[in-house]
């Protein structure tokens, strides 16, 4: 994994919380906010954790957010400030913004800004957790459509000690496996693309595409 330089501007609980997270990957990260508490939250994992006001062009330039290869502008409860921000890191050339919306109007807004992607938390939270009802042992998914998704599961007991070829998940059941994480000796293995002959063994952690009308059904097969 490449390190990059990222700016998370907005250090609430979204904006700390990605902040904390590309910091646990080892990346580098500079955390601004207007809160003397949220930058010290920050400051407890990074150096690079500044108090300033993010609308300042000069103010953004001084914290080296100039250099950034990536800006997260959490700023969605302000969107006056957010749509100041997204043009202000444009002005000083960071190419890759990801902007935090609260409202379609807003989010609409900030595409016609120009941003690179536009994130709805609680949006995509609300999501995920609807699904979760929907697949109980899904561990994570990514919607690829309104009707595919990438989900991990637990390999359902009536495929342990099955092969893939015997299981033929695409024809009986309308799946893609694509791919198959198992823990071998306390280290976790990722099996990319799995051979036909693979064995599913209880515990596997089980990468599958397909509908999401098919995905449901993943609990019930017998």
């Amino acid at each position: 994994m490449s390190k990059r330089l990222y700016a998370v501007i907005g250090l609430g609980r979204f904006g700390s919380a990605v902040a904390s997270t590309l910091i646990a990957l080892g990346q580098d990260v500079i955390g601004v906010d207007e809160d003397e508490d949220r930058v010290r939250e920050v400051g407890e994992l990074t150096s690079n954790a500044l108090q300033i006001d993010a609308t300042d062009l000069r103010a953004l330039r001084q914290a080296g957010i100039n250099d950034a290869d990536v800006a997260i502008i959490s700023i969605g409860e302000n969107i006056e400030a957010s749509l100041l921000v997204v043009m202000q890191v444009k002005e000083i050339g960071v190419e890759t913004i990801i902007a935090k919306a609260v409202t379609p109007l807003h989010g609409r807004i900030l595409e016609k800004l120009g941003v690179s992607r536009v994130v709805f938390p609680e949006r995509e939270m609300a999501e995920r957790t609807a699904r979760s009802l929907v697949i109980p042992n899904a561990f994570d998914y990514i919607a690829l459509s309104s009707d595919f998704s990438l989900v991990e599961v637990t390999t359902p007991p009536a495929f342990v000690n099955h092969t893939l070829r015997s299981l033929d998940l695409r024809a009986r059941h309308g799946l893609m496996l694509v791919a198959i994480k198992r823990k071998v000796e306390g280290q976790e293995q990722t099996l990319v693309a799995p051979p036909a002959d693979e064995v599913l063994q209880a515990g596997d952690v089980l990468a599958l595409l397909g509908r999401n009308e098919h995905l449901a059904k993943i609990e019930h097969i017998k």
